[in-house]
């Protein structure tokens, strides 16, 4: 029974290792492998528990309450979820610019940006397997019909069982790892791109949440600029409100634009 199980190892061994040539070898295999770490490492990274543990925006409150905005940074910088890397661009960014609250919401929105964009670019290594391993396959099997029809050509019609059969082995275990392949890192590319925009959609209404906690903390300030923002929108609100009443209109109260985030060309 061992021996059986042996030689039927050896078999599979040869007829889907061996068989398929320098191709399967030395391309198609290290791509298989190839994606199978990006896989394994995107895995990690993409994960709620990473990107979106749970409680770390009250955490993040309860830091800015008891070390103010200039303690922050040092204890953000170590932390790899979204709400602290789009925080701390915000820290980063707006730190020489006053804690302008538009600006604030402009700076997050970038951070939140920058790192979907960072993990899908980093996604994209599966669809890039996932596109060529196929063509490669192609490849390998146009090369062994290319050899079978030649010995088929050189031979009379009459070749040597063994040698038609390698011929067409080349080109079978070739198409088989290059599909073996792709589908798979079509699989993981799909389904880390969802989780990825899933994650980055749930995260910018956190921060947009977060922000407002911190507004009401009094951790932003409005720009130096000759009046204070809420008094300037109160104003331009009543300005509206004349013009509109002056005109016949309904008044209509102006309203904070969310968080938007959008993927592009950038990807």
């Amino acid at each position: 029974m061992m021996g059986f199980l042996m030689m039927d190892a050896a078999s599979l061994f040869d007829r889907f290792f061996v068989a398929g040539g320098p191709i399967v070898w030395f391309v198609l295999l290290p791509m298989s492998v190839a994606m199978l770490a990006l896989g394994l490492d995107l895995g990690i990274r993409i994960r709620r528990k990473v990107l979106l543990p749970a409680g770390r925006a009250a955490e993040i409150a309860g830091l800015a309450r008891q070390y103010g905005l200039d303690g922050l940074p040092g204890r953000l910088k170590n932390h790899s979820d979204f709400l602290s890397r789009a925080l701390l661009r915000v820290l980063v960014k707006c730190g020489r610019k006053g804690m302008d609250i538009e600006l604030v919401r402009a700076a997050a929105a970038d951070g939140l940006r920058e790192e979907g964009l960072g993990l899908l670019r980093r996604a994209e290594g599966c669809h890039l397997i996932g596109t060529v391993a196929p063509m490669v396959g192609l490849f390998g099997t146009v090369f062994g019909m290319i050899q079978a029809f030649t010995l088929l050509g050189s031979s009379g019609g009459q070749p040597q069982p063994d040698q038609l059969a390698e011929a067409i082995s080349v080109a079978l275990v070739t198409t088989f790892w290059g599909l073996l392949a792709a589908i798979p890192a079509l699989f993981l590319h799909g389904l880390f791109r969802t989780r990825i925009e899933s994650f980055v959609s749930e995260a910018a209404a956190e921060t947009e949440a977060l922000l407002e906690r911190l507004v009401e903390m009094g951790c932003f300030r409005a720009p130096v600029s000759g009046f204070n923002q809420t008094e300037g929108r109160q104003k331009r609100s009543q300005e509206s409100e004349g013009r509109s009443l002056r005109e016949g209109e309904h008044p209509v109260a102006e309203e904070e634009e969310p968080i938007r985030l959008e993927f592009g060309a950038d990807e």
